[in-house]
Formats: C-alpha cells, sequence, structure tokens
C-alpha cells in the first residue's frame, strides 16, 4: 500500500504537491510514482527562474527500470531545486515526501490546485 499524506493533492501524473500559505508550493514524485520506477539513479530539474505552464515537462528521472518525464501539476516560476538530489538521488525513494522534494515554485494561479486529486482521489486512481 502506497503512502498517501493527507496535507497534499495529487496529479494524475503521480506528482504531489504541498501548498503554502504564501502562494508557493512544494512539488516532488509520489511514493507509488518512486515504488513503480525502482531504485533511481538520476534526477534532472530545472533552473530556477524558469516558468513553467501546467502539465509541461519539468524534468526527468531515471531509475535502474526506466526515464520518466516529470509532469508541473500547476503553472508557475521556479524559485528553488533540490540540489542534495544531485548527490543523492536514492532519497527520492526513501523519502519521498520529505527530503526527496524536486522543486519549490511560486504559483501563477493558486486556484489551479483545485484541479488536482484530494487523497481519497488518489488512492482510488492508483487502485
Amino acid at each position: 500500500m502506497s503512502n498517501i499524506p493527507a496535507d497534499l493533492v495529487y496529479a494524475k501524473s503521480h506528482e504531489w504537491l504541498r501548498a503554502a500559505a504564501d502562494g508557493t508550493a512544494t512539488i516532488g514524485i509520489t511514493d507509488y510514482a518512486q515504488s513503480s520506477l525502482g531504485d533511481i539513479t538520476f534526477v534532472q530539474l530545472p533552473k530556477v527562474g524558469a516558468t513553467l505552464k501546467a502539465g509541461e515537462t519539468f524534468g526527468v528521472v531515471e531509475s535502474v527500470k526506466a526515464a520518466s518525464d516529470l509532469y508541473l501539476p500547476v503553472a508557475g516560476t521556479v524559485l528553488a531545486v533540490n540540489t542534495a538530489l544531485d548527490g543523492a538521488p536514492e532519497t527520492v525513494n526513501s523519502a519521498p515526501y520529505e527530503g526527496g522534494w524536486m522543486l519549490k515554485l511560486k504559483l501563477a494561479d493558486p486556484a489551479d490546485i483545485a484541479a488536482l486529486h484530494d487523497p481519497a482521489a488518489y488512492a482510488k486512481l492508483i487502485g
């Protein structure tokens, strides 16, 4: 059974989003996604300052099984990327919701979060 924290929202493409009151959000991939990928060996993330649209590819995660694109669940500007993943990409496997976060974003429109899945809907999506 995948870990699905109640304080997050989720995209169909298996990214999670933690919204903050200041109009920013932290984004990563779900426990289900990291488990499906297997041992993660490399994470490629965007540059700080990049402005991205919802649904746009924001990076790539490579594992022993495959390489997978990462999709941004909402539009915004990249404020920070988790540079710790450069030297320790396996953190995404061991702590996908804590140390394995991927980027922090200034939301273009915080209302976009409403289009994402709550934990119950995401649990149903992954079966």
